[in-house]
């Protein structure tokens, strides 16, 4: 198949290879967890087989992810999660071996061909196969250790494989005609639309605070103020200035390469290479002594472990070498002392130590190089309400505004709805209205539009606010942002209702499709459950 393809099409693109290797290699990071049986990489790992596939096995696991991989690549599907992954690659195994349980045939070349030509990587920007893109894919890989021509012929055919089972199971979609007219109501109907804002920020409802309050709410969102887990350590600096007598002179042409490298950084109220050269040079220096900083480093943190260096041994090891660790309060992500520089893998290392790996690696201070010393893990607590009673303060008047607010909304809405029925217009009811709620009004107005063409200034809350929206009536009001939103519908018209017509069997035809698809994944996920759980691990 990636012969026949190959001897058609002889235009070079190498970007588009590269970009499908790198985007393969990253995916690979996907690490599964004991209960879907993928990733266990153990070569102890008892067998589970899993519809023809041992995912106890690290290369037949393997396997199934970079299969699972590239098609998912090749067809440009949207995996926004592992688990989405996991699912994907599960039901395609799951569909591959049913198919060979049905002992359907495999696909036809004049199939597979097909198939390559509706692969979202090779569509080109006017929407059809691009000849230039398959064929460098083709010419790549032949000559690429990643990825091998029998591998990606498999896949496609897999795919088919794939799909024909999907079909199969999915049947074919029942949908109403009722549903295909809601769906076309929805999209086509045209609305002429005014609405009401109202200024949040002007909103000042009178608001007071009791202890018995304030204490009901602490207590039902507790978990908001929890002060997360924090570990205390040491750390032993290693600053890169001590190491600059370490660094050799640099060359002339070494610093001017440094200095165009970085010229946003010295460049400045246009001085020259020639006014910037100290500065030049000491940055220089810098950056090359903080690899000798973290080279001690690491240097230390070994030896410590050679020694099988303890918490009652540490102060005497390091004095013996003429350093000491200076002690830190407990910290977490959040609250990194700035003598570590601030840096967030500083927090990520931190947290890796503890009684039994009293050491870390070396952390990047910014100023250098560091090793931390584990001293206590501190675990995540709720404060009491005295501790955190400021914080709760704010946030309890801001959810009290919040509440008066919606309050004052329905208020709004009702008067409107009043002046409207006695044959206000809206900005008319608005002024006759003002008063019911202590904050700034205004109003706006969109011509007739529907929901395919969009006005460009319509807010995203309008959306929400008009669904099920008849003509004469009011939206509840929204709170988005800054602002509540009040939506008029003054017109709405609805597109004819004609089943004959090709929008109609079009729109019949995608809605059957999708729900069709949706029945087919259903499915496959049971078919994947109740296989892994043959297999899952005994609960103790």
């Amino acid at each position: 198949m990636i012969s026949w393809i190959q001897r058609n099409f002889q235009q070079h693109f190498k970007w588009l290879f590269l970009l499908l290797l790198a985007v393969v290699i990253i995916s690979f990071v996907f690490i599964t967890n004991a209960s879907s049986g993928l990733g266990q990489n153990t070569k102890q790992a008892p067998a589970r087989l899993f519809f023809g596939v041992n995912l106890g096995s690290p290369d037949e696991s393997q396997r199934l992810i970079k299969d699972a991989n590239l098609s998912v690549q090749l067809h440009g599907l949207q995996i926004r999660s592992e688990d989405q992954f996991k699912q994907y690659a599960l039901q395609r195994q799951a569909a591959i071996h049913l198919a060979s349980e049905l002992n359907l045939p495999a696909p036809t070349q004049d199939q597979i061909i097909a198939q390559v030509q509706t692969l979202q990587m090779f569509i080109g920007a006017d929407g059809k196969f691009d000849h230039k893109r398959y064929s460098e894919f083709s010419d790549t890989i032949k000559t690429n250790p990643q990825i091998k021509e029998a591998d990606v012929s498999r896949v496609i055919s897999d795919d088919v494989t794939y799909n024909q089972v999907l079909k199969l199971i999915s049947g074919p979609g029942y949908v109403l005609p009722s549903d295909v007219q809601n769906q076309l109501n929805r999209i086509d109907a045209s609305w002429t639309l005014e609405a009401v804002t109202v200024d949040y920020n002007g909103f000042k409802p009178s608001l007071t605070i009791t202890d018995e309050a304030l204490a009901q709410f602490f207590d039902y969102n507790g978990d908001r103020y929890e002060i997360g887990a924090k570990v205390g350590v040491s750390y032993i600096d290693f600053p890169a200035s001590a190491y600059l007598d370490r660094v050799a002179a640099p060359s002339e042409e070494g610093l001017q390469a440094y200095y165009e490298a970085n010229k946003a950084r010295f460049a400045k109220d246009g001085a020259d290479f020639a006014a910037a050269r100290a500065q030049v040079t000491l940055a220089y220096k810098l950056e090359r002594a903080r690899s000798f900083a973290t080279a001690a480093a690491s240097d230390l943190a070994v030896a410590l472990y050679e020694v099988k260096a303890t918490s009652a041994t540490l102060d005497s090891l390091l004095a013996s070498r003429q350093l000491s660790a200076k002690r830190l309060a407990p910290f977490n992500s959040e609250s990194i002392p700035a003598e570590l520089g601030g840096k967030s893998q500083v927090a990520a290392e931190a947290f890796k130590i503890n009684a039994e790996r009293l050491i870390s690696d070396p952390v990047d201070t910014g100023r250098g190089a560091a090793l931390l010393i584990w001293n206590e893990s501190v675990p995540a607590r709720k404060p009491a309400l005295v501790e955190v009673k400021d914080r709760v303060s704010v946030d309890y008047l801001e959810s009290e505004k919040r509440k008066r607010f919606s309050e004052a909304g329905r208020a709004l809405r009702t008067a409107l709805e009043a002046r409207l029925k006695a044959g206000d217009t809206l900005e008319k009811a608005v002024a006759a209205s003002a008063s019911v709620i202590p904050a700034k009004l205004a109003t706006k107005s969109w011509p007739a539009f529907t929901l395919t063409t969009p006005p460009k200034d319509l807010d995203y809350s309008v959306y929400t606010a008009i669904d099920g929206l008849n003509k004469g009536e009011l939206s509840q009001m929204i709170s988005s942002g800054e602002q509540g939103l009040i939506v008029y519908a003054a017109d709405k018209k609805l597109p004819a209702a004609d089943t004959t017509s090709s929008k109609f069997t079009d729109t019949r035809s995608r809605i059957a499709a999708y729900t069709a698809s949706r029945n087919g994944g259903a499915v496959l996920a049971a078919l994947v459950e109740a296989e892994l759980a043959k297999t899952a691990p005994a609960k103790q």
